[in-house]
């Protein structure tokens, strides 16, 4: 069952996909078309899932799951990680690697591989204000208030 990202509450437990491009525009509207698809018909053991999704900055991919309304099990998580792997063949993509790090460029978002990251800080051309995506949080809470945080207050701040 899905419901609006907005409404679903806040100590939902929440997946990030960091896609390793931009979607175009028409992506998005096949993605988001594919996820509500799947989200209708995302079960537990039969009962129905609380679900909802957002897409952020044509690049992340956000579910969340209301466990108080019926909890996930391992065959449901399984089956939404097949879902995001079949995106990602079908689109070309890499989602579930996550050995990369996103961080804000300007207004431009950068995706590197997390070694290439480690050396632009060694090479400060990072720093501990630069904004990067904690896509390692676990609820809409946490996305609300502390996924774009700078270095300083991430894990990422271990690099420096």
């Amino acid at each position: 069952m899905i419901v609006d990202f907005d409404v679903i509450s806040e100590e939902s437990r929440i997946w990030i996909y960091q896609s390793n491009r931009t979607f175009s525009i028409t992506e998005i509207n096949e993605i988001e078309f594919k996820i509500k698809d799947f989200l209708i018909s995302w079960t537990a053991h039969g009962s129905d899932l609380q679900a909802s999704f957002i897409i952020k900055y044509s690049r992340f991919i956000v579910i969340s799951l209301n466990e108080s309304f019926n909890l996930a099990t391992g065959c449901s998580i399984d089956s939404s990680v097949r879902f995001i792997q079949d995106l990602e063949e079908e689109y070309d993509v890499s989602l579930l690697d996550k050995m990369n790090v996103s961080y804000r460029h300007g207004e431009f978002i950068a995706y590197k591989p997390l070694i290439e990251f480690k050396k632009m800080i060694k090479n400060r051309s990072i720093s501990k204000k630069t904004i990067v995506f904690n896509n390692l949080i676990n609820s809409k809470s946490e996305f609300l208030n502390n996924w774009e945080v700078p270095i300083e207050e991430s894990w990422h701040n271990r690099f420096f």
